[in-house]
């Protein structure tokens, strides 16, 4: 526990310095064609002719991950250069680039400093190894103290907030307590504001499971949970939303716990989503919807007595599959139900499992602040979903779940 309150008061200590410039995290995915994101990247670190230095250290294959990025970046008008810094790089000297004088003034003479994705822990491990900065990691640092961008995809967004995700089993067996320093967790490289804690491949992947036991145990009040194909652009403490997806925001500021509950336990949660063009503050607590919804009306929570916009009364069964938690959030807003529940369990439970019959229900409902806009302006339809409050409770089920008739 000292260990664990070490590390903590350390990467804050650190982390509060490093947000000079600006950090574009993105959920992994990202396609060629996301001209949203590619764009910014280039325009933030100073737009045609930006040098950026490209770091596939977490890729397995790094030639090829590094390759599209510099491609994907040159073809916006920058000039990236892939940086040889990497562990699966055949051929190179790992521990001779980390401090080649060649290298490192290549990487602190750019404008922008791009992580591809893969493994977050060989970033950590590579360039902060037992956590002491590398030279490498220095120059990095200083690209950003400058005033110029870093941005990650993936693995790169994981390392962005100052504790990450490193490798963990997965979201059930998160919920149900496995979290090892140095396994589970790790100290990451802190480029934006050290109250928030990042997830990516967020929506897709159902991490809302893994985000929340995380955050309590590592007293983080506010988290972003990334989509795929998708960013979120740090500036201090503002934050906007760009690409095709969205983010949610995870709030725990007047969240509580059970502690005589053993199994996890969280009450009063508040969830907000934000879509492509969504702003939030996280020093004054505010959400603002893109200039194309406001044009909309705000949709505020039904009555029970008004007419129900959505017919039904919905048991999500897997609340931690794609998309799911968001379309619940959604359902809630636009219905008179009161609340909506859900359901996080593992139907075959992995070899390891502490408690195979160990559940979570979520309890979705209603409370001051909870509002909604909807726009097909764009195409599609994008919502904003702010204030949506989660309680999540252990249950008990049976193993087997289900036996034959």
């Amino acid at each position: 526990m000292r260990r664990l309150q070490t590390l903590l008061l350390s990467a804050l200590c650190w982390a509060a310095s490093a947000h000079a410039g600006t950090a574009i995290v993105i959920g992994g995915a990202l396609r060629a064609d996301n001209d949203a994101v590619w764009q910014r990247i280039v325009d933030e670190a100073g737009g045609a002719g930006a040098r950026i230095a490209v770091f596939a250290t977490a890729a397995g294959n790094p030639e090829r991950s590094a390759a599209f990025i510099v491609s994907a970046l040159n073809r916006r008008g920058a000039q990236a250069e892939a940086i040889p810094v990497a562990p699966r790089l055949a051929g190179v000297d790992l521990q001779a680039n980390l401090r080649d004088p060649v290298l490192l003034e290549k990487v602190r003479s750019s404008r922008g400093v791009f992580f591809s994705g893969g493994a977050q822990e060989y970033i950590v491990d590579t360039l902060q190894p037992a956590g002491q900065p590398t030279e490498m990691l220095k120059a990095i640092r200083s690209v950003v103290d400058r005033g110029g961008v870093v941005a990650g995809s993936s693995a790169g967004a994981a390392i962005m907030s100052r504790m990450m995700f490193r490798d963990p089993p997965g979201n059930h067996l998160i919920l149900k307590g496995q979290w090892r320093e140095g396994q589970e967790f790790d100290r990451g490289l802190g480029f934006i504001e050290p109250e928030v804690f990042i997830d990516q491949h967020f929506l897709k992947r159902g991490r809302i499971g893994r985000l929340l036991p995380a955050m309590r145990a590592l007293g983080f009040k506010h988290g972003l949970g990334i989509e795929e194909n998708s960013a979120a652009v740090f500036k201090g403490s503002q934050v906007e939303v760009i690409g095709t997806r969205g983010a949610l925001l995870v709030d725990l500021t007047e969240a509580s716990s059970d502690p005589q509950q053993t199994a996890f336990n969280l009450r009063g949660a508040q969830l907000s989503y934000l879509d492509r063009g969504d702003r939030h503050d996280f020093r004054a607590g505010v959400s603002t919807p893109s200039a194309v919804k406001l044009r909309e009306p705000m949709v505020l929570p039904k009555e029970p007595s008004e007419e129900i916009g959505r017919q039904g009364n919905p048991y999500f069964m897997d609340i931690l599959g794609d998309q799911t938690i968001v379309n619940a959030m959604a359902f809630l807003i636009d219905s008179a139900r009161s609340e909506v529940r859900g359901l996080a369990f593992q139907m075959q439970p992995r070899p390891g499992d502490p408690a195979p019959d160990l559940g979570f229900e979520f309890r979705l409902y209603k409370g001051p602040g909870t509002a909604a806009w909807f726009s097909s302006a764009q195409g599609g339809e994008d919502v904003t979903l702010l204030k949506v409050r989660l309680d999540v409770i252990p249950v008990r089920l049976a193993q087997p779940l289900l036996s034959p008739l």
